[in-house]
Protein backbone atom coordinates (compact mmCIF):
# COMPACT_ATOMS: atom_id res chain seq x y z
CA UNK A 1 0.00 0.00 0.00
CA UNK A 2 1.14 3.55 -1.31
CA UNK A 3 1.89 6.06 1.90
CA UNK A 4 -0.54 8.38 0.30
CA UNK A 5 -2.93 8.89 -2.33
CA UNK A 6 -3.68 11.76 -4.73
CA UNK A 7 -6.87 12.41 -6.31
CA UNK A 8 -6.47 15.36 -9.19
CA UNK A 9 -10.24 16.88 -10.36
CA UNK A 10 -10.45 19.13 -12.85
CA UNK A 11 -13.95 20.89 -13.61
CA UNK A 12 -14.43 21.95 -17.45
CA UNK A 13 -17.51 24.22 -17.67
CA UNK A 14 -18.73 27.33 -19.56
CA UNK A 15 -22.24 28.58 -19.55
CA UNK A 16 -23.90 28.28 -22.74
CA UNK A 17 -23.07 30.84 -25.21
CA UNK A 18 -24.51 30.72 -28.63
CA UNK A 19 -25.76 33.56 -30.95
CA UNK A 20 -26.48 32.41 -34.45
CA UNK A 21 -28.08 35.42 -34.69
CA UNK A 22 -24.97 36.87 -34.97
CA UNK A 23 -22.53 36.33 -37.35
CA UNK A 24 -19.79 36.95 -34.71
CA UNK A 25 -19.96 37.69 -30.65
CA UNK A 26 -17.63 38.47 -28.63
CA UNK A 27 -18.95 35.73 -25.20
CA UNK A 28 -18.39 32.96 -27.89
CA UNK A 29 -14.72 33.50 -27.76
CA UNK A 30 -14.82 32.58 -24.31
CA UNK A 31 -15.89 28.64 -25.58
CA UNK A 32 -12.98 28.97 -28.43
CA UNK A 33 -9.95 30.32 -25.92
CA UNK A 34 -10.88 27.29 -23.80
CA UNK A 35 -10.34 25.05 -26.92
CA UNK A 36 -7.44 26.07 -27.78
CA UNK A 37 -5.83 26.90 -24.74
CA UNK A 38 -7.26 24.57 -22.07
CA UNK A 39 -8.51 21.08 -23.70
CA UNK A 40 -6.62 20.97 -26.79
CA UNK A 41 -3.82 21.08 -24.63
CA UNK A 42 -4.61 18.40 -21.92
CA UNK A 43 -6.15 16.31 -24.14
CA UNK A 44 -3.08 16.08 -26.15
CA UNK A 45 -1.08 16.09 -23.27
CA UNK A 46 -2.89 13.15 -21.34
CA UNK A 47 -2.58 10.91 -24.84
CA UNK A 48 0.96 11.29 -24.83
CA UNK A 49 1.66 10.98 -21.38
CA UNK A 50 -1.10 7.43 -21.43
CA UNK A 51 1.23 6.33 -24.58
CA UNK A 52 4.29 6.89 -22.84
CA UNK A 53 3.39 4.79 -20.33
CA UNK A 54 3.06 7.30 -17.28
CA UNK A 55 -0.34 6.15 -15.99
CA UNK A 56 -1.73 9.52 -15.63
CA UNK A 57 -5.23 9.04 -13.56
CA UNK A 58 -7.46 11.83 -12.62
CA UNK A 59 -11.10 12.82 -12.56
CA UNK A 60 -12.54 15.19 -14.49
CA UNK A 61 -15.56 16.95 -14.82
CA UNK A 62 -17.03 18.11 -18.17
CA UNK A 63 -20.38 19.72 -17.65
CA UNK A 64 -23.39 19.05 -19.73
CA UNK A 65 -23.28 22.81 -21.01
CA UNK A 66 -20.15 22.20 -22.53
CA UNK A 67 -20.51 18.66 -24.00
CA UNK A 68 -23.79 20.88 -25.80
CA UNK A 69 -21.53 23.54 -27.38
CA UNK A 70 -18.89 20.60 -28.16
CA UNK A 71 -20.78 18.69 -30.13
CA UNK A 72 -22.86 22.12 -31.83
CA UNK A 73 -22.06 21.98 -35.67
CA UNK A 74 -21.93 25.99 -35.64
CA UNK A 75 -19.64 26.52 -33.05
CA UNK A 76 -17.44 23.78 -34.72
CA UNK A 77 -17.45 25.97 -37.49
CA UNK A 78 -16.92 28.82 -35.93
CA UNK A 79 -14.34 27.62 -33.63
CA UNK A 80 -11.99 26.29 -36.84
CA UNK A 81 -12.28 29.49 -38.54
CA UNK A 82 -11.30 31.43 -35.36
CA UNK A 83 -8.43 28.60 -34.85
CA UNK A 84 -7.25 29.46 -38.77
CA UNK A 85 -7.41 33.06 -38.31
CA UNK A 86 -5.29 32.75 -35.14
CA UNK A 87 -2.53 30.59 -36.76
CA UNK A 88 -2.67 33.05 -39.68
CA UNK A 89 -1.61 36.25 -37.55
CA UNK A 90 0.98 33.76 -35.39
CA UNK A 91 2.98 33.15 -38.52
CA UNK A 92 2.57 36.83 -39.57
CA UNK A 93 3.74 37.76 -35.97
CA UNK A 94 6.76 35.02 -36.34
CA UNK A 95 8.42 37.11 -39.32
CA UNK A 96 7.62 40.59 -37.85
CA UNK A 97 9.18 39.46 -34.61
CA UNK A 98 12.23 37.80 -36.39
CA UNK A 99 12.96 41.60 -37.88
CA UNK A 100 11.10 43.92 -35.96
CA UNK A 101 11.54 42.56 -32.26
CA UNK A 102 13.76 39.67 -31.85
CA UNK A 103 13.26 39.71 -27.94
CA UNK A 104 10.20 38.29 -28.80
CA UNK A 105 10.60 35.86 -31.66
CA UNK A 106 11.11 32.84 -28.98
CA UNK A 107 7.31 32.94 -28.16
CA UNK A 108 5.90 33.75 -31.64
CA UNK A 109 7.70 30.67 -32.73
CA UNK A 110 6.18 28.53 -29.82
CA UNK A 111 2.50 30.14 -30.88
CA UNK A 112 2.74 28.86 -34.88
CA UNK A 113 3.82 25.41 -33.34
CA UNK A 114 0.97 25.00 -30.86
CA UNK A 115 -1.42 26.83 -33.26
CA UNK A 116 -0.20 24.42 -35.87
CA UNK A 117 -0.50 21.89 -33.96
CA UNK A 118 -3.73 22.70 -32.29
CA UNK A 119 -5.22 22.63 -35.78
CA UNK A 120 -3.91 19.24 -37.16
CA UNK A 121 -5.37 17.66 -33.74
CA UNK A 122 -8.60 19.49 -34.17
CA UNK A 123 -9.41 18.88 -37.81
CA UNK A 124 -7.29 15.34 -38.66
CA UNK A 125 -6.61 13.41 -35.19
CA UNK A 126 -10.35 14.60 -33.60
CA UNK A 127 -12.50 15.10 -36.18
CA UNK A 128 -13.53 18.15 -34.54
CA UNK A 129 -14.96 16.11 -31.84
CA UNK A 130 -13.54 17.03 -28.51
CA UNK A 131 -15.98 14.59 -26.76
CA UNK A 132 -15.11 11.36 -29.03
CA UNK A 133 -11.42 12.51 -27.69
CA UNK A 134 -12.29 12.56 -23.89
CA UNK A 135 -14.22 9.65 -23.93
CA UNK A 136 -11.57 7.58 -25.45
CA UNK A 137 -9.33 8.62 -22.90
CA UNK A 138 -12.02 7.86 -20.79
CA UNK A 139 -12.21 4.42 -22.26
CA UNK A 140 -7.79 3.89 -21.87
CA UNK A 141 -8.27 4.22 -18.12
CA UNK A 142 -6.84 8.11 -18.32
CA UNK A 143 -10.10 9.62 -17.19
CA UNK A 144 -12.91 9.03 -14.86
CA UNK A 145 -15.30 11.60 -16.30
CA UNK A 146 -17.64 13.09 -13.71
CA UNK A 147 -21.19 15.40 -14.49
CA UNK A 148 -22.34 18.50 -13.11
CA UNK A 149 -25.59 19.63 -12.67
CA UNK A 150 -27.73 19.99 -15.85
CA UNK A 151 -26.83 24.09 -16.75
CA UNK A 152 -24.60 24.61 -13.66
CA UNK A 153 -27.65 25.32 -11.13
CA UNK A 154 -26.79 26.72 -7.40
CA UNK A 155 -28.49 23.46 -6.03
CA UNK A 156 -29.30 25.54 -2.75
CA UNK A 157 -30.60 28.64 -4.44
CA UNK A 158 -33.29 26.50 -6.69
CA UNK A 159 -36.82 26.87 -4.75
CA UNK A 160 -38.30 23.31 -5.92
CA UNK A 161 -37.36 19.84 -5.40
CA UNK A 162 -39.01 19.35 -8.66
CA UNK A 163 -36.49 22.20 -10.61
CA UNK A 164 -33.83 20.58 -8.45
CA UNK A 165 -34.10 16.94 -9.42
CA UNK A 166 -34.39 18.22 -13.29
CA UNK A 167 -30.75 19.57 -12.54
CA UNK A 168 -29.71 16.29 -11.73
CA UNK A 169 -31.44 13.87 -14.02
CA UNK A 170 -30.96 15.42 -17.26
CA UNK A 171 -27.50 15.81 -16.44
CA UNK A 172 -27.03 12.22 -15.81
CA UNK A 173 -29.05 11.80 -19.19
CA UNK A 174 -26.89 13.95 -21.10
CA UNK A 175 -24.13 12.30 -19.80
CA UNK A 176 -25.05 8.71 -21.24
CA UNK A 177 -25.84 10.67 -24.61
CA UNK A 178 -22.47 11.57 -24.90
CA UNK A 179 -20.52 9.06 -23.06
CA UNK A 180 -22.19 5.76 -23.41
CA UNK A 181 -22.44 5.29 -19.82
CA UNK A 182 -23.73 6.68 -16.91
CA UNK A 183 -21.20 8.85 -14.37
CA UNK A 184 -20.13 7.83 -11.28
CA UNK A 185 -19.73 11.09 -9.83
CA UNK A 186 -20.84 14.71 -9.94
CA UNK A 187 -19.33 18.04 -9.66
CA UNK A 188 -22.26 20.15 -7.89
CA UNK A 189 -21.98 23.60 -9.43
CA UNK A 190 -20.17 25.87 -7.59
CA UNK A 191 -19.88 22.42 -5.16
CA UNK A 192 -22.60 24.18 -3.63
CA UNK A 193 -24.43 21.70 -1.14
CA UNK A 194 -27.00 21.78 1.01
CA UNK A 195 -28.13 18.55 3.41
CA UNK A 196 -30.95 16.80 1.12
CA UNK A 197 -28.90 17.10 -2.04
CA UNK A 198 -27.68 13.42 -1.86
CA UNK A 199 -30.79 12.09 -1.87
CA UNK A 200 -31.61 13.34 -5.64
CA UNK A 201 -28.30 11.86 -6.56
CA UNK A 202 -29.15 8.93 -5.11
CA UNK A 203 -32.31 8.74 -6.92
CA UNK A 204 -30.10 9.65 -10.53
CA UNK A 205 -27.09 6.69 -9.67
CA UNK A 206 -24.66 8.89 -8.33
CA UNK A 207 -22.29 7.76 -6.11
CA UNK A 208 -20.45 10.57 -4.96
CA UNK A 209 -19.84 14.14 -5.38
CA UNK A 210 -17.12 17.04 -4.87
CA UNK A 211 -17.49 19.39 -1.44
CA UNK A 212 -15.18 21.94 -0.07
CA UNK A 213 -13.55 21.63 2.73
CA UNK A 214 -15.95 23.08 5.59
CA UNK A 215 -18.67 20.44 4.16
CA UNK A 216 -16.28 18.00 6.05
CA UNK A 217 -14.88 19.82 8.96
CA UNK A 218 -18.18 20.80 10.05
CA UNK A 219 -20.52 17.68 9.85
CA UNK A 220 -21.97 15.46 12.09
CA UNK A 221 -19.85 13.76 13.40
CA UNK A 222 -16.25 15.80 13.45
CA UNK A 223 -14.47 13.74 10.67
CA UNK A 224 -11.75 11.54 12.18
CA UNK A 225 -9.61 11.83 9.60
CA UNK A 226 -10.14 15.37 8.19
CA UNK A 227 -11.13 16.03 4.83
CA UNK A 228 -8.04 13.57 3.99
CA UNK A 229 -10.77 10.88 3.49
CA UNK A 230 -13.94 10.61 2.35
CA UNK A 231 -17.42 10.29 4.24
CA UNK A 232 -20.86 8.85 3.19
CA UNK A 233 -24.13 10.60 3.79
CA UNK A 234 -26.10 8.19 5.91
CA UNK A 235 -28.20 7.14 2.40
CA UNK A 236 -24.62 5.72 1.34
CA UNK A 237 -23.45 8.67 -1.37
CA UNK A 238 -19.72 9.51 -0.54
CA UNK A 239 -18.30 12.95 -0.33
CA UNK A 240 -14.91 13.84 -1.39
CA UNK A 241 -13.76 17.65 0.26
CA UNK A 242 -11.17 19.64 -1.33
CA UNK A 243 -7.60 19.74 0.70
CA UNK A 244 -6.58 23.32 1.12
CA UNK A 245 -2.82 23.13 1.00
CA UNK A 246 -3.21 22.14 -2.82
CA UNK A 247 -5.33 24.66 -2.96
CA UNK A 248 -3.35 27.16 -2.49
CA UNK A 249 -0.18 26.15 -3.90
CA UNK A 250 -1.59 25.63 -7.40
CA UNK A 251 -4.76 28.11 -7.44
CA UNK A 252 -3.25 31.30 -5.95
CA UNK A 253 -1.69 33.65 -8.14
CA UNK A 254 -0.18 35.36 -4.99
CA UNK A 255 1.69 32.39 -3.51
CA UNK A 256 1.29 29.78 -5.54
CA UNK A 257 3.54 28.88 -8.60
CA UNK A 258 1.02 30.60 -11.01
CA UNK A 259 2.18 34.00 -10.00
CA UNK A 260 5.72 33.63 -10.96
CA UNK A 261 7.93 36.15 -12.36
CA UNK A 262 8.76 33.41 -15.41
CA UNK A 263 5.29 32.99 -16.21
CA UNK A 264 3.47 34.13 -19.30
CA UNK A 265 1.34 37.45 -18.03
CA UNK A 266 -2.64 37.12 -18.41
CA UNK A 267 -3.35 40.77 -19.47
CA UNK A 268 -0.97 42.28 -21.89
CA UNK A 269 -2.27 40.57 -25.24
CA UNK A 270 -1.61 41.48 -28.73
CA UNK A 271 -4.83 42.71 -29.52
CA UNK A 272 -4.06 45.97 -27.33
CA UNK A 273 -1.03 46.35 -28.33
CA UNK A 274 -0.26 45.92 -31.84
CA UNK A 275 -1.52 48.27 -34.51
CA UNK A 276 -5.16 48.98 -35.37
CA UNK A 277 -4.28 48.16 -39.28
CA UNK A 278 -2.42 45.42 -38.55
CA UNK A 279 -4.64 43.58 -36.54
CA UNK A 280 -7.88 44.69 -38.21
CA UNK A 281 -7.93 41.14 -40.54
CA UNK A 282 -8.13 39.31 -37.43
CA UNK A 283 -10.68 41.32 -35.58
CA UNK A 284 -14.17 40.84 -35.58
CA UNK A 285 -15.81 43.07 -38.16
CA UNK A 286 -17.06 45.76 -35.81
CA UNK A 287 -13.31 46.67 -35.43
CA UNK A 288 -13.08 46.50 -31.75
CA UNK A 289 -9.58 45.69 -29.80
CA UNK A 290 -9.89 42.43 -27.93
CA UNK A 291 -7.54 39.59 -26.24
CA UNK A 292 -6.49 37.52 -29.23
CA UNK A 293 -4.53 34.81 -27.16
CA UNK A 294 -0.70 36.25 -28.54
CA UNK A 295 0.87 37.36 -25.18
CA UNK A 296 4.82 38.27 -25.15
CA UNK A 297 5.73 39.27 -21.79
CA UNK A 298 6.08 37.85 -18.54
CA UNK A 299 5.00 37.89 -15.29
CA UNK A 300 8.16 40.10 -14.48
CA UNK A 301 7.25 41.12 -10.76
CA UNK A 302 4.06 41.77 -9.01
CA UNK A 303 4.28 45.25 -8.65
CA UNK A 304 5.73 45.97 -12.44
CA UNK A 305 3.46 47.95 -14.27
CA UNK A 306 2.42 46.76 -17.16
CA UNK A 307 4.54 48.45 -19.77
CA UNK A 308 7.46 47.46 -17.88
CA UNK A 309 6.82 44.29 -18.49
CA UNK A 310 9.77 41.86 -19.79
CA UNK A 311 9.49 39.43 -23.02
CA UNK A 312 8.36 36.26 -22.09
CA UNK A 313 11.07 32.98 -22.80
CA UNK A 314 9.02 29.99 -22.86
CA UNK A 315 11.92 28.01 -22.46
CA UNK A 316 12.75 29.59 -18.79
CA UNK A 317 9.14 28.98 -18.27
CA UNK A 318 9.12 25.33 -19.44
CA UNK A 319 12.63 25.12 -16.68
CA UNK A 320 10.69 26.66 -13.81
CA UNK A 321 6.88 24.40 -14.37
CA UNK A 322 9.23 21.44 -14.10
CA UNK A 323 10.66 22.65 -10.66
CA UNK A 324 7.23 23.53 -9.61
CA UNK A 325 5.90 20.33 -10.45
CA UNK A 326 8.48 18.69 -8.33
CA UNK A 327 8.60 20.73 -5.45
CA UNK A 328 4.75 19.67 -5.39
CA UNK A 329 5.39 16.08 -5.40
CA UNK A 330 7.82 16.29 -2.72
CA UNK A 331 5.15 18.52 -1.05
CA UNK A 332 2.39 15.56 -1.34
CA UNK A 333 5.34 13.21 -0.09
CA UNK A 334 5.78 15.04 3.05
CA UNK A 335 2.03 15.97 3.49
CA UNK A 336 1.03 11.68 3.22
CA UNK A 337 3.81 11.19 6.09
CA UNK A 338 2.69 13.51 8.24
CA UNK A 339 -0.81 12.54 7.72
CA UNK A 340 -0.34 8.70 7.88
CA UNK A 341 1.45 8.86 10.92
CA UNK A 342 -1.30 11.10 12.64
CA UNK A 343 -4.16 8.96 11.17
CA UNK A 344 -2.01 5.93 12.65
CA UNK A 345 -1.45 3.99 9.71
CA UNK A 346 -4.70 5.21 7.66
CA UNK A 347 -3.74 5.90 3.93
CA UNK A 348 -4.64 9.34 3.28
CA UNK A 349 -6.23 10.74 0.27
CA UNK A 350 -5.36 14.16 -0.60
CA UNK A 351 -8.25 15.66 -2.93
CA UNK A 352 -7.05 18.95 -5.59
CA UNK A 353 -10.04 20.32 -7.50
CA UNK A 354 -9.29 22.86 -9.86
CA UNK A 355 -11.47 25.08 -12.88
CA UNK A 356 -9.48 22.81 -15.89
CA UNK A 357 -9.57 26.55 -17.34
CA UNK A 358 -6.76 27.62 -14.45
CA UNK A 359 -4.41 25.57 -16.72
CA UNK A 360 -3.71 26.92 -19.97
CA UNK A 361 -6.22 30.05 -19.55
CA UNK A 362 -5.35 31.79 -16.67
CA UNK A 363 -2.43 29.78 -16.36
CA UNK A 364 -0.52 29.45 -19.42
CA UNK A 365 2.05 26.68 -18.55
CA UNK A 366 -0.25 24.90 -16.22
CA UNK A 367 -0.50 21.93 -18.85
CA UNK A 368 3.05 21.58 -18.43
CA UNK A 369 2.88 21.59 -15.25
CA UNK A 370 0.05 18.81 -15.33
CA UNK A 371 2.27 16.47 -17.76
CA UNK A 372 5.62 16.81 -15.42
CA UNK A 373 3.93 16.12 -12.25
CA UNK A 374 2.37 12.72 -14.00
CA UNK A 375 5.56 11.50 -15.44
CA UNK A 376 7.28 12.50 -12.13
CA UNK A 377 4.89 10.41 -9.82
CA UNK A 378 5.35 7.71 -11.95
CA UNK A 379 9.38 7.77 -13.02
CA UNK A 380 10.69 9.38 -9.70
CA UNK A 381 8.82 8.46 -6.62
CA UNK A 382 6.66 5.55 -5.41
CA UNK A 383 5.49 6.70 -2.55
CA UNK A 384 2.24 8.77 -3.86
CA UNK A 385 -0.39 6.74 -6.02
CA UNK A 386 -2.70 9.19 -8.34
CA UNK A 387 -6.59 7.90 -7.74
CA UNK A 388 -9.81 9.07 -8.91
CA UNK A 389 -12.30 9.31 -6.16
CA UNK A 390 -13.92 5.86 -8.29
CA UNK A 391 -10.85 4.42 -7.46
CA UNK A 392 -11.50 5.11 -3.63
CA UNK A 393 -14.22 3.44 -3.24
CA UNK A 394 -13.20 0.55 -5.00
CA UNK A 395 -10.13 -0.01 -2.96
CA UNK A 396 -12.35 -1.45 -0.02
CA UNK A 397 -10.59 1.04 2.21
CA UNK A 398 -13.53 1.57 5.24
CA UNK A 399 -15.53 5.30 5.33
CA UNK A 400 -16.60 7.38 7.95
CA UNK A 401 -20.56 7.92 8.04
CA UNK A 402 -21.37 11.73 8.56
CA UNK A 403 -24.14 14.29 7.64
CA UNK A 404 -21.81 16.88 5.62
CA UNK A 405 -23.20 20.43 6.67
CA UNK A 406 -23.51 23.13 3.98
CA UNK A 407 -21.34 24.80 2.30
CA UNK A 408 -19.92 26.12 -1.31
CA UNK A 409 -16.19 27.13 -2.55
CA UNK A 410 -17.26 30.72 -3.21
CA UNK A 411 -15.88 33.73 -0.79
CA UNK A 412 -16.77 33.06 2.69
CA UNK A 413 -17.52 29.80 1.72
CA UNK A 414 -21.30 29.84 1.53
CA UNK A 415 -23.28 31.45 -0.45
CA UNK A 416 -22.97 35.14 -0.41
CA UNK A 417 -21.00 35.39 -4.25
CA UNK A 418 -24.23 33.92 -6.12
CA UNK A 419 -26.75 35.71 -3.36
CA UNK A 420 -26.21 39.43 -2.60
CA UNK A 421 -27.08 42.80 -2.75
CA UNK A 422 -26.06 42.93 -6.66
CA UNK A 423 -27.85 39.97 -7.82
CA UNK A 424 -30.92 38.90 -5.22
CA UNK A 425 -33.09 41.12 -7.85
CA UNK A 426 -32.79 37.65 -9.91
CA UNK A 427 -34.03 35.15 -7.73
CA UNK A 428 -37.67 35.98 -7.38
CA UNK A 429 -37.98 35.41 -11.07
CA UNK A 430 -36.04 32.36 -11.05
CA UNK A 431 -38.20 31.09 -8.15
CA UNK A 432 -41.49 31.49 -10.04
CA UNK A 433 -40.51 30.50 -13.01
CA UNK A 434 -39.38 27.07 -11.54
CA UNK A 435 -43.27 26.76 -9.72
CA UNK A 436 -44.94 27.51 -12.87
CA UNK A 437 -43.04 25.10 -14.70
CA UNK A 438 -44.11 22.61 -12.08
CA UNK A 439 -47.45 23.55 -13.06
CA UNK A 440 -47.59 23.71 -16.62
CA UNK A 441 -46.04 20.04 -16.85
CA UNK A 442 -48.25 19.05 -14.57
CA UNK A 443 -51.20 20.59 -16.21
CA UNK A 444 -49.87 18.91 -19.71
CA UNK A 445 -49.01 15.61 -18.92
CA UNK A 446 -51.93 14.03 -19.24
CA UNK A 447 -52.20 13.97 -15.75
CA UNK A 448 -54.51 15.97 -14.23
CA UNK A 449 -57.99 17.41 -14.84
CA UNK A 450 -57.19 19.19 -18.14
CA UNK A 451 -59.04 17.59 -21.06
CA UNK A 452 -57.41 14.88 -22.92
CA UNK A 453 -56.87 16.50 -25.94
CA UNK A 454 -55.29 19.36 -24.92
CA UNK A 455 -52.47 16.93 -22.92
CA UNK A 456 -49.38 17.76 -24.34
CA UNK A 457 -48.86 14.01 -25.38
CA UNK A 458 -51.35 14.35 -28.13
CA UNK A 459 -50.21 17.94 -28.99
CA UNK A 460 -46.87 18.39 -30.29
CA UNK A 461 -47.10 22.49 -30.43
CA UNK A 462 -47.96 22.45 -26.82
CA UNK A 463 -44.68 19.36 -26.63
CA UNK A 464 -42.38 21.83 -28.21
CA UNK A 465 -43.13 25.33 -26.23
CA UNK A 466 -43.44 23.11 -23.01
CA UNK A 467 -39.63 21.54 -24.18
CA UNK A 468 -38.63 25.20 -24.79
CA UNK A 469 -39.66 26.67 -21.53
CA UNK A 470 -37.66 24.13 -19.80
CA UNK A 471 -34.72 24.62 -21.34
CA UNK A 472 -35.07 28.68 -20.64
CA UNK A 473 -35.46 28.01 -17.22
CA UNK A 474 -32.34 25.59 -17.04
CA UNK A 475 -30.38 28.21 -19.04
CA UNK A 476 -31.51 31.26 -16.32
CA UNK A 477 -30.70 28.99 -13.70
CA UNK A 478 -27.03 29.00 -14.76
CA UNK A 479 -24.89 29.77 -11.32
CA UNK A 480 -22.86 31.53 -13.97
CA UNK A 481 -24.54 34.85 -14.36
CA UNK A 482 -25.01 35.48 -10.60
CA UNK A 483 -21.23 34.68 -10.60
CA UNK A 484 -19.97 37.29 -13.23
CA UNK A 485 -22.01 40.16 -11.66
CA UNK A 486 -20.84 39.67 -8.22
CA UNK A 487 -17.52 39.83 -10.17
CA UNK A 488 -18.19 42.73 -12.09
CA UNK A 489 -16.67 41.33 -14.93
CA UNK A 490 -19.02 40.94 -17.37
CA UNK A 491 -22.38 42.34 -15.56
CA UNK A 492 -24.32 43.72 -18.74
CA UNK A 493 -23.94 40.91 -21.16
CA UNK A 494 -24.92 38.43 -17.59
CA UNK A 495 -27.62 40.84 -16.63
CA UNK A 496 -29.27 40.34 -20.13
CA UNK A 497 -28.82 36.77 -20.63
CA UNK A 498 -30.85 36.01 -17.01
CA UNK A 499 -33.63 38.14 -18.35
CA UNK A 500 -33.79 37.10 -21.61
CA UNK A 501 -34.01 34.01 -20.37
CA UNK A 502 -37.36 34.73 -18.32
CA UNK A 503 -38.95 36.63 -20.54
CA UNK A 504 -38.46 34.20 -23.31
CA UNK A 505 -39.96 31.54 -20.23
CA UNK A 506 -42.72 34.13 -19.81
CA UNK A 507 -43.62 34.36 -23.80
CA UNK A 508 -44.01 30.39 -23.83
CA UNK A 509 -46.03 30.47 -21.07
CA UNK A 510 -48.46 32.97 -22.99
CA UNK A 511 -48.49 31.21 -26.03
CA UNK A 512 -49.24 27.85 -23.64
CA UNK A 513 -52.53 29.88 -21.95
CA UNK A 514 -53.23 30.38 -25.57
CA UNK A 515 -53.93 26.98 -26.33
CA UNK A 516 -55.66 26.07 -23.21
CA UNK A 517 -58.17 28.47 -23.62
CA UNK A 518 -59.22 26.75 -26.86
CA UNK A 519 -58.65 22.78 -26.32
CA UNK A 520 -60.49 22.58 -29.74
CA UNK A 521 -57.70 24.30 -31.83
CA UNK A 522 -53.94 24.24 -31.56
CA UNK A 523 -54.10 27.43 -33.84
CA UNK A 524 -51.36 30.15 -33.16
CA UNK A 525 -50.69 33.18 -35.08
CA UNK A 526 -47.91 32.78 -37.73
CA UNK A 527 -46.20 35.33 -35.31
CA UNK A 528 -46.29 33.01 -32.15
CA UNK A 529 -45.03 30.10 -34.42
CA UNK A 530 -42.10 31.95 -35.69
CA UNK A 531 -40.95 33.18 -32.28
CA UNK A 532 -41.01 29.46 -31.38
CA UNK A 533 -39.32 28.70 -34.12
CA UNK A 534 -36.39 31.04 -33.82
CA UNK A 535 -36.31 30.60 -30.10
CA UNK A 536 -35.74 26.33 -30.23
CA UNK A 537 -33.00 27.79 -32.73
CA UNK A 538 -31.27 29.88 -30.78
CA UNK A 539 -31.50 28.20 -27.27
CA UNK A 540 -31.12 24.50 -28.55
CA UNK A 541 -29.59 23.26 -25.55
CA UNK A 542 -30.88 19.35 -24.15
CA UNK A 543 -32.88 18.77 -27.86
CA UNK A 544 -33.37 15.29 -25.68
CA UNK A 545 -35.44 17.17 -23.04
CA UNK A 546 -38.85 15.77 -21.75
CA UNK A 547 -40.88 18.95 -20.35
CA UNK A 548 -42.69 15.99 -17.94
CA UNK A 549 -39.19 15.69 -16.09
CA UNK A 550 -40.81 18.51 -13.81
CA UNK A 551 -43.68 16.88 -12.86
CA UNK A 552 -44.65 16.85 -9.47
Amino acid sequence: MPVGYFSLILHAHLPFVRHPEYPEFLEEDWFYEAITEVYLPLIFILQNLHEAGAGPRLAMNISPPLCEMLADKLLEERYTRHLENLLELARKEEERTRSEAPEFIEAAQMYVENLSMSLHLWNDRYGRNLINAFRELQEEGVLEIITCTATHGFMPLISTPEARRAQVQLAVANYRKHFGRSPRGIWLAECAYEPGIETLLKEAGIEYFIADTHALLYGDPRPKFGVHAPVVCPNGVAVFARDVETSQQVWSAEIGYPGNDLYREFYRDIGWDAPMDYLKPHLHADGARRHLGLKYHRITGKDVPQQAKKPYLPSLAREKVAENAMHFIGERIKQAYKLRETFEGHPPLVVSPYDAELFGHWWFEGPQFIDFFFRKLHWDQSEIVAATPGDFLDSGISIQRQQPTASSWGEAGYYKVWLNEGNSWMYPYQHDAERRMTEYANKWSGDTSVPTDTAASGNELARRILNQMARELLLAQSSDWAFQIYQGTTVEYSSRRFQSHIHRFNLLAEMLDTLLADPQSSILSQHSLDLLAEIESRDNIFPELDFRIYCG
